[in-house]
């Protein structure tokens, strides 16, 4: 990218990143990667219908571990999309739920969810039909 004649600064290309400030790019970037991460979508799927202790929440993700599903856990509270409620019993009880930032991302994933799921068979059919391509050259 040239510098811009009039103002000395590099123009952007154009791109969904081009619609906000330059200095909020890492942070954007950031906040896509753990939206887009595969196991906060499903943690934040699984919490859809309500709070869940964290047992629950392991048994409700096939193949997360108990690290990543802490790891994951930790991440969407610092970004303010999941609370963390314990409860003073015995045994202790520990809850998850959406804040309600949390419930803005549930619609876009509930739709990512819901294209994949119309589109399954279609991808399913192309990936098999590129494979078979790539097999002959």
């Amino acid at each position: 990218m040239e510098p811009e004649p009039s103002t000395g600064r590099t123009a952007a290309l154009p791109g969904p990143c081009s619609r906000w400030p330059a200095e909020q790019g890492e942070t954007i970037r950031q906040i896509i990667d753990r939206a887009g991460n595969k196991w906060a979508v499903l943690v934040v799927g699984s919490l859809h219908a309500g709070p869940l202790r964290y047992t629950d929440l392991l048994r409700s993700i096939p193949g997360v571990s108990q690290r990543m599903l802490t790891y994951t856990l930790r991440q969407l509270r610092r970004d303010g999309l999941v609370t963390r409620t314990a409860y003073p019993e015995v045994p202790p009880r520990v809850e998850y739920a959406l804040t309600d930032l949390g419930e803005t991302l549930l619609i876009a994933i509930t739709t990512l969810i819901d294209w994949a799921g119309t589109h399954h068979d279609e991808i399913q059919e192309n990936r098999a039909r590129f494979d078979e391509t790539e097999a002959a050259v």
